[in-house]
């Protein structure tokens, strides 16, 4: 694989020198007390308000404000006693606290959860299906239909029925654990693999440690202290400013969040350029030029040529509706490229089970967190307590092993891509694909047996698992592995950090949700009319696609399974061109990355191509090892200004509105 950056951290040298640090009492604290703030700030501004989803961002604003926010007082708490300094290594374990948990009450868990598991029992009437989807699921899924209505209606007094609510959510609470844990020790048998054998590049945690540098030890040199990422900064600044002031007069230039190139087209067949468009996201060009050039070139050049089969297929007088299929490729391209990193890393997986079950000497896991033999088991009965949970659930047992393994499977790759390629967006996977391949590839009619809808009706409640972004957490497990590494924290601390961090931000999400839906009802919320805001309309569309099985069955569908086969293929053959002809240009992972969500990234991928190119060519790795500052500035400029400063005026007026800016 590509290693643009591999001089980016310490040599095992100086990591050897260091001291394995823990966690202390005032980094615990200062944890909590920024989580306590964002959770105020999300009730607000993300709930209500509608006005920025700062836990949507890769990373979450509020991580990156309490890393940007430590560093500058470092020189002052430098000065103060010793028990109130806050060294690197604690402001990181602070980073790596927030990013789990404020992304539980953000929009891809928590707010995805609580619809899909209500829905069916608050819309169901006449018209639908739901309650025979649901009249023989167990009790302890959901909470009583009474107390659901006053959910999404209001409650007289706002006061949220807790009693009614603690087996619900305690039960799904256990179900998110196994599923954490079970990635936390696939991400722990794959950290020598990825960090120690590939030496894959993390451009996120690059940005991670370079913000929190305090000494000026890195490659950046004193990022903080650095004009060069001040211009970026400032650059990005510029950008969010013109389009905020725009937002109060029209009058004013802006550059706007994109440029439709789409639109120049309006003659057949080149209509079938239609959608596409350069999404100007700071974020993405920063990180961008920390990704790999094969990366970037591929990301772009496959969007291109998905856009160009477009034109193709109307040329020739098809014009078929959805075509080319990107979600149910990237579905057979994530399952593809699971499959391949799993062959890629047999022999450390043979190593590692080996150790596991027979005690191999000549494997040595010394210095892992964790024993093979412990991440195994951790493995195994956290996939097994989701299989139980499943079951209990509805499901039949080999449903839940197959969906619930895809949906591990594609975290794998979600992480693999965020460890290779950056991937600054928390929607980069093929998103509901896991849940509907199942119908697109078999049918309906396979997963409904005699008078029982109980099978469906579960898989229905599980749906927010494809359609959220809970499986995108094992990226930041990984990536907490790396830190810890360069940091000198230990790997143990980390491990258990984490895991408080996700118990944690789902109480927090909890609380304020359900206060918030009590208290204003969750139909007008989240830019809900009188039937809910965004993650109430997806889960009502994956209730009426059950329905709809009820009243006539689902047959087979070709076209979206062709797709799905196509994409597999693609990857695999992306993957044996590169094994033949080692200076084949194009990678498979920019292949899944377009499938899965190509708008964001495509356009500044192009253009940061274009200048990282450049730069290797006219100045070589010294220059473009001095521009790095400049591109993290813009990252970092961005979430400032259109995260911290415009995030934070939703909360006291409604300009947002005109001006609407997403992370993911």
């Amino acid at each position: 694989m590509a290693k643009d950056l591999d001089p980016q951290f310490q040599s095992m040298d100086e990591k050897a020198a260091q001291e394995a640090h823990g966690l202390s009492l005032r980094a615990a604290v200062l944890s909590l007390v920024f989580f306590v703030v964002s959770l105020i700030w999300m009730r607000k501004a993300g709930l209500i308000a509608l006005g920025a989803q700062i836990g949507e961002s890769v990373p979450v604003i509020p991580a990156v404000g309490a890393v940007l926010i430590l560093t500058l007082l470092s020189p002052i708490l430098r000065r103060l006693p010793r028990f109130m300094r806050m060294p690197e290594h604690q402001v990181l374990l602070v980073y790596s606290f927030l990013v789990i948990a404020v992304s539980m009450p953000s929009v891809g868990v928590v707010r995805q959860i609580l619809p899909q598991i209500t829905v069916p029992y608050y819309f169901a009437g006449p018209e639908n299906e739901y309650e025979t989807l649901t009249q023989d699921l167990p009790q302890w899924l959901s909470p009583d239909p009474q107390v659901i209505r006053t959910m999404y209606e209001g409650s007289d007094t706002g006061a949220v029925p807790w009693e009614a609510w603690v087996t619900p959510l305690a039960a799904w609470t256990l179900f998110l654990l196994a599923t954490f844990v079970t990635m936390y020790a696939l991400m722990l048998i794959f950290r020598r693999q990825w960090i120690e054998k590939e030496h894959l590049t993390f451009p996120i945690v690059r940005l991670v440690l370079d913000m929190a540098d305090q000494t000026g030890h890195r490659v950046a040199g004193g990022f903080i202290r650095n004009p060069i990422m001040w211009a970026g900064f400032l650059l990005a600044a510029i950008y969010n400013v013109m389009n905020m002031l725009n937002a109060w007069n029209p009058a004013i230039p802006a550059l706007g969040k994109s440029f439709n190139i789409g639109a120049l087209f309006t003659e057949r067949p080149w209509t079938g350029m239609g959608g596409l468009a350069i999404h100007w996201r700071p974020e993405n060009f920063g990180i961008g030029y920390l990704v790999p050039a094969d990366i970037l070139l591929s990301v772009w050049v496959f969007a291109l040529l998905m856009r160009l089969a477009n034109v193709a297929q109307i040329g020739m007088g098809y014009d078929i509706s959805g075509f080319p299929f990107e979600r149910q490729q990237a579905w057979g391209g994530y399952l593809a490229f699971g499959l391949v990193l799993l062959w890629v890393g047999r022999h450390h997986l043979r190593d590692v089970f080996s150790k596991a079950l027979t005690g191999n000497p000549r494997v040595d896991d010394s210095d892992e967190p964790f024993s093979y033999r412990t991440a195994v088991i951790a493995m195994v009965l956290g996939f097994a307590g989701m299989l139980v949970f499943g079951v209990m659930s509805g499901l039949w047992l080999w449903v839940a092993a197959v969906y619930f393994g895809i949906c591990i499977l594609f975290s794998i790759v979600y992480a693999r891509a965020r460890a290779e390629a950056g991937a600054a967006l928390v929607w980069l996977f093929p998103i509901s694909q896991a849940w509907e391949m199942l119908f697109n590839v078999g049918g309906s009619a396979v997963f409904q047996r005699g008078g029982s809808w109980r099978n469906l009706g579960a898989l229905g409640m599980h749906f927010w698992l494809a359609r959220g972004y809970f499986p995108s957490m094992s990226a930041y497990q990984i990536e907490g592995f790396r830190i810890a590494e360069d940091a000198g924290i230990r790997q143990r601390t980390m491990v258990y950090w984490l895991i408080a961090a996700l118990l944690i931000g789902l109480v927090g999400a909890y609380v304020i949700h359900l206060n918030v839906y009590y208290g204003f009802g969750a139909n007008i919320l989240e830019g809900g009319t009188t039937q809910g805001g965004a993650r109430v309309r997806s889960a009502v569309q994956a209730w009426d696609t059950l329905s709809g099985f009820v009243k006539a069955h689902k047959q087979v569908a070709w076209k979206e399974t062709g797709a799905g086969i196509a994409g597999f293929a693609i990857t695999i053959i992306l993957v044996v061109l590169r094994s033949i002809f080692l200076r084949f240009p194009l990678h498979p992972l920019g292949f899944v990355m377009v499938m899965s969500y190509a708008g964001p990234i495509w356009g500044p991928f192009f253009i940061v191509w274009v200048i990282k190119s450049l730069v290797l060519r006219i100045g070589g790795m010294g220059t473009y090892r001095r521009a790095i500052p400049f591109f993290l500035g813009l990252v970092i400029g961005h979430f400032f200004t259109a995260g911290v400063v415009w995030g934070s005026l939703s909360l006291v007026n409604d300009m947002y509105r005109r001006y609407g800016v997403w992370f993911g």
